[in-house]
């Protein structure tokens, strides 16, 4: 049975965020005292007592003339018919304005049951004011304080009454989770909506519009994925500081939860500096990397693909091992060249290599090229085994840990390169003391 959905909708700074993380029990959209900051639908998963839904949270309804205004609109209308009920969340805080009638006459025709939930109402003094909001014209209306966890148990009791009972079940097919990087407005919503061909996150030319990571699940030659498009990591911005943080924090969270990371660079920009920064993210977290071109129909001559790859080599000397691919989100072109590459790097993420021929591996590399010596002593290798994967890591068993030279580490790593597909995905190595 397919899991029913509830939608959270409301006008801009009613609180919706704060009600949407308690509900799931996680911070997943932003919360900030600024009208408009979630734009996007943000997805998330309630348990409560035996049933299950899915949440979406959505971005502020509002009459007043906007750029995103419009755009947040459609977002907002695309949830409510998704979804089997809808809160409508209002401010107790407040008396009733426009846009809660403009919003209350959306929902009213789409003959679907509505539970309002005026929040904010952290007192039996503000409690008392509650009648004065039956005037939006439903029947079902509950007092929260999302800030405050207060009667959520109860708006949860009232939703779940109205939905039919699916048991919790924990999902064991594998789902490939793949995050986007890169700085704002190189194209990363723009290449989710080529991908799964619809939109679902907010496309907009306007630096910055997605502020949240926003998880996506698709399916793909019977394979499922879930694509989590980030805002775009921003260098030193003085614009609302505070939102930028959470973008960046909710950024590297994304990293951290991804099996793969898509680093976004714009060909009409080029690459910058920032852009190997935002590398460094997911390098640091040992995820697998795949270096996404997007935007390549701005590029005059589609032949440079050979000139701009060596200047990613150059720029991205760490990432010698990434592969690179050149897309357009806006004509499609060459997007179906995603997603293998990223099944691909998941696997050598992945990847086992049996003792023995790892030993043969390193034995051969060593008697082609021996160890430097170091103040009279040179290193020797006497084994080596696998210690981990997710990166791989392998550890090497040395009489000196302390005659290890960097130059000599990368030789014993390209030459694991060499002969096994690690391509994407970083490696670690280490070195233990034999008699330690």
């Amino acid at each position: 049975m397919k899991i029913p959905t509830v939608a959270i909708v409301g006008r801009p700074n009613v609180g919706k965020s704060t009600v949407f993380n308690k509900l799931i029990g996680k911070k997943v959209s932003i919360i900030e005292d600024t009208p408009g900051v979630t734009r996007d639908r943000i997805y998330g998963t309630v348990y409560h007592n035996d049933y299950t839904f899915r949440l979406i949270d959505t971005g502020g309804i509002d009459t007043q003339d906007d750029t995103f205004n419009d755009k947040i609109a459609l977002q907002a209308n695309i949830a409510i018919k998704e979804a089997d009920l809808i809160v409508f969340i209002l401010d107790g805080l407040e008396e009733l304005n426009q846009n809660d009638f403009i919003i209350r006459d959306i929902l009213k025709k789409t003959g679907k049951k509505v539970i309002v939930a005026v929040n904010k109402l952290d007192n039996l003094k503000r409690e008392e004011n509650l009648y004065n909001y039956y005037e939006i014209g439903f029947t079902t209306i509950l007092p929260i304080s999302g800030e405050h966890s207060l009667g959520l148990t109860d708006l949860l009791d009232e939703i779940v009454k109205n939905l039919p009972k699916i048991l919790k079940q924990h999902d064991q097919e594998e789902k490939i989770k793949f995050c986007l990087i890169g700085r704002p407005n190189v194209g990363k919503s723009s290449l989710v909506n080529a991908l799964l061909n619809e939109e679902k996150v907010i496309v907009s030319p306007i630096a910055g519009t997605t502020r949240d990571a926003i998880d996506t699940e698709f399916t793909y030659n019977k394979k499922k994925y879930i694509a989590i498009d980030t805002a775009g990591i921003r260098k030193n911005s003085k614009i609302n500081e505070k939102i930028e943080k959470y973008s960046v924090i909710r950024s590297i969270r994304a990293i951290e939860r991804s099996d793969v990371c898509l680093l976004v660079i714009s060909a009409e920009d080029g690459i910058i500096e920032h852009d190997k920064h935002i590398a460094n993210h997911a390098l640091e977290e040992g995820k697998p990397i795949i270096i996404v071109v997007n935007k390549w129909d701005t590029v005059n001559n589609q032949n440079d693909i050979k000139t701009f790859t060596k200047q990613i080599r150059t720029e991205f000397k760490f990432l010698s091992y990434a592969p690179i691919v050149f897309v357009s989100a806006l004509t499609k072109k060459r997007i179906f060249t995603i997603i293998p590459e990223v099944e691909k790097v998941y696997e050598n993420w992945h990847r086992e290599i049996k003792v023995n021929l790892l030993n043969e591996v390193i034995r051969e590399a060593v008697l082609l090229k021996s160890p430097p010596s170091y103040k009279g002593k040179r290193l020797k290798i006497t084994f080596s085994k696998q210690t981990g994967t997710k990166p791989p890591q392998f550890t090497l068993f040395v009489n000196n840990n302390k005659l290890i030279h960097f130059s000599y580490e990368r030789y014993l790593e390209n030459k694991l390169r060499e002969n096994f597909n690690f391509e994407g995905t970083p490696i670690i190595l280490k070195y233990k003391n034999k008699n330690d």
